[in-house]
């Protein structure tokens, strides 16, 4: 019989974080591994499908606790555009801005998180943080890495790198239905995005309710920004990356166990090695592609 060697992880939720000025208070979910101390910690911006709780700190499982097993600290917001809350959006569409400022807030009151999780305490890196997002989380991923909206500075620099998964693109290839209901994407800028980040783009994500532009369009992020950047291309991927969102979820079209997991293991690798110069583990996870995809950089 095998035993198997991975580790095991916790989770627990929700974390209530006072929020003063905040429609609601903020609530979070942390999952990290059972063992091991100096936790890197990345923060998860969940994005805004149609399904009530995948947008939410109860998404995202397949991606959370494989970070998590790999030795990462993971904080999940429920943002206020989450379908669980059924807020209006209050003049500002999908909350893009509370949606960063949720973040820092999480590294402001980081502290009283750990605190607040018993299996977490003295065992978080505050030195160590890094943010990624899915579809409007990697939108909401990339305000915090540099870039902009409407010249809107949401950066925090205490956020040292950045995974940025189907994220949205240029302001200049929006559908009808985007530039009508999503007008901040028109004014995004990611030419003040400096912080180093990983943009993972599927070659079958069309995305045609948010561009005209095809798959392309989400690689923007990657050749629209400065260096150092970094791009995965994962091939027959949609939108859904495989099912990061959630297990069995029916809004992945092309959902793909495997692919989840070697994505997971991809961007782990590439935030270990920006969380920890010198760590060779991104160097060696291109190795071992497998023909997932392809990787380019700058």
């Amino acid at each position: 019989m095998t035993v198997s060697t991975e580790q095991a992880v916790l989770s627990i939720a929700p974390v209530t974080v006072p929020a003063p000025g905040r429609l609601v208070d903020l609530q979070v979910r942390v999952t990290a591994p059972a063992r091991g101390a100096r936790l890197p910690v990345v923060l998860l911006s969940h994005g805004h499908g149609y399904s009530n709780n995948l947008s939410s700190l109860n998404g995202y499982g397949p991606l959370a606790n494989a970070w998590a097993a790999m030795g990462f600290a993971v904080i999940q917001p429920t943002h206020l555009s989450s379908r669980t809350l059924r807020l209006d959006d209050t003049g500002e569409p999908l909350f893009w801005r509370s949606r960063a400022t949720d973040m820092s807030l999480i590294l402001d009151r980081l502290d009283a998180i750990e605190a607040a999780v018993p299996f977490t305490r003295g065992r978080l890196d505050g030195e160590r943080v890094a943010v990624a997002g899915h579809s409007m989380g990697g939108h909401t991923a990339s305000l915090l890495l540099g870039a902009r909206n409407s010249d809107v500075d949401l950066s925090d620099p205490r956020i040292r790198a950045g995974v940025l998964f189907a994220a949205p693109g240029r302001g200049d290839a929006l559908s009808e239905f985007a530039a009508t209901h999503y007008t901040f994407f028109q004014d995004v800028d990611f030419s003040t995005m400096t912080t180093p980040a990983l943009v993972v783009a599927g070659d079958k994500d069309d995305s045609t309710h948010l561009t005209t532009a095809g798959p392309g369009w989400h690689a923007d992020p990657y050749h629209l920004a400065p260096s150092p950047k970094t791009l995965l291309t994962v091939f027959e991927a949609g939108h859904g990356l495989g099912g990061l969102a959630g297990y069995d979820a029916a809004e992945t079209t092309d959902e793909n166990p495997e692919r989840v997991a070697a994505i997971a293991r991809l961007s782990a690798a590439f935030l270990r090695s920006r969380l920890e110069p010198g760590n060779p583990a991104w160097a060696q996870a291109q190795d071992a592609l497998d023909g997932l995809g392809v990787v380019e950089s700058k």
